[in-house]
């Protein structure tokens, strides 16, 4: 499992997160990750949202409940040993 290390875009800190799966629904990129590789851990779903020529990527946590559900049905099918509960 890939760690990544993610700076806060308000410049206060970085954290490190464990990434478990990577998808392109509809020409955006979608990360499934995690801060822990522990059983039942706690996951997070990031949009990039930066502009493809920055070296550096910028995400956000998909927050929209219609948008999270779908593309957390489709990191489901990815990885078929993992359940995503919201």
């Amino acid at each position: 499992m890939e760690k990544i290390k993610f700076a806060f875009g308000d410049g206060n800190g970085e954290d490190e997160f464990f990434v478990l799966e990577q998808t392109k629904i509809n020409g955006a990129t979608y990360i499934l990750v995690t801060d822990s590789e522990e059983d039942d851990a706690e996951c997070l779903i990031l949009k990039e949202t930066g502009v493809e020529e920055q070296t550096d990527k910028m995400y956000e946590i998909v927050e929209d409940d219609t948008e999270l559900l779908a593309v957390s049905k489709v990191f489901e099918e990815l990885l078929e040993d993992v359940s995503i509960e919201m």
